[in-house]
């Protein structure tokens, strides 16, 4: 990473977020992942909690993410960016900011698919030299109703081991490097790691996992954006020991290329061999999407120690994107709001707030 804008050391602080519910009153929740998945859930969660806080992945190595991280050595700020969008409020206010920080240039020159909010969020990161205090900034700007914190404080390349990743030779296991070019994969996704390996966590985002109530992981694209959390040693650690409780929350769909063909139970598998130790209290599945549930109940139960809760949270209609199969990929935010305030109450709380 370059010299500007290498994080200084400092003593990790409590964030209370300006205006919102203090604990006692809401449960403190977070959610981790990347992407549209992760902005999925706190859309939802912003919803029923005035505590809530984002730790998003840092190994995007496409677009206008990677060019940044390319040329500047900074960290991916765009799924961070996203993480921000979803915790802008529901007024003009955060809409207008939500639409602006996710405005894209267009243009014949250097500036074209620049993200407004991406060199907005790296400006800071070069004028204060802070990774957490630069974001805290962002959010209080937008008005966003919760925290973002990277997972780890220096970029992260993604590796892939990938069956027939080139399809003239389909027994063949392949090392893919690259976010982007995991997601993208015409193979299936054996294992994945991170380079470095073992990477330093961003300390508030261990402590937050420690400190919180309720931990949501997932949904988003599974081997990029929600297992990396696993491969951060300290993050894996806190999730682990955590006395919170904890949900995964799974996609509707099987991913194109990454999660092709898989099952629900499929998604428990490979998620428990990266992390044989965590355990879950509950995974949250769309009713539509669980073909067997009884197959899914029992390995919920086997893989990761947990029940299942089915319910419908999948956008419908004119809301709902379809993958080529042509099954829903959007959640709709007000149920799965209701699916999580849900759970929140009926599979017990712990902490004060109760």
């Amino acid at each position: 990473m370059s010299g500007r804008t290498t994080p200084r050391l400092r003593r990790v602080r409590r964030f209370v977020p300006s205006g919102r519910t203090t604990r006692g009153a809401t449960p403190k929740v977070v959610a981790l992942g990347g992407g549209m998945g992760l902005s999925a859930s706190l859309t939802a969660l912003r919803r029923i909690t005035g505590d809530l806080t984002a730790v998003v992945t840092v190994a995007d190595d496409g677009g206008s993410s990677g060019r940044l991280r390319d040329e500047l050595g900074v960290l991916p700020p765009g799924d961070l960016r996203k993480a921000l969008a979803a915790l802008c409020g529901d007024d003009d206010w955060g809409q207008t900011w939500s639409r602006v920080i996710q405005h894209r240039f267009q243009s014949e020159g250097e500036l074209h698919d620049h993200a407004v909010g991406n060199l907005l969020i790296v400006a800071l990161w070069e004028q204060l030299g802070d990774h957490v205090q630069a974001l805290d900034l962002v959010g209080k700007l937008l008005g966003a109703h919760g925290r973002v914190l990277p997972m780890s404080a220096v970029p992260l390349e993604l590796q892939a081991q990938v069956k027939g990743h080139d399809p003239a030779r389909p027994d063949e296991i392949t090392t893919v490097r690259g976010q982007a070019t995991v997601a993208l994969t015409c193979g299936e996704v054996q294992s994945v790691h991170v380079v470095p390996e073992e990477p330093p966590a961003v300390p508030e985002a261990a402590c937050a996992v420690r400190d919180a109530d309720w931990v949501v992981l997932g949904p988003g694209s599974w081997f990029s954006s929600v297992i990396p959390h696993l491969l951060v040693p300290e993050l894996r650690e806190a999730l682990e020991e955590t006395k919170a409780r904890k949900v995964l929350s799974l996609n509707l769909a099987p991913q194109p290329g990454e999660t092709d063909g898989f099952s629900p139970q499929r998604h428990l598998e490979v998620l428990a061999r990266h992390a044989p130790k965590l355990a879950f209290d509950v995974v949250l599945a769309d009713k539509a999407a669980v073909p067997d549930a009884e197959g899914l109940t029992a390995a919920a139960k086997q893989l990761v120690g947990s029940e299942v809760e089915l319910a419908a949270v999948a956008a419908r209609g004119d809301d709902a994107r379809s993958s080529a199969g042509g099954a829903p990929d959007r959640h709709d935010p007000e149920l799965l709001a209701a699916a999580y305030d849900r759970i929140f109450r009926m599979h017990g709380r712990i902490g004060p707030w109760r």
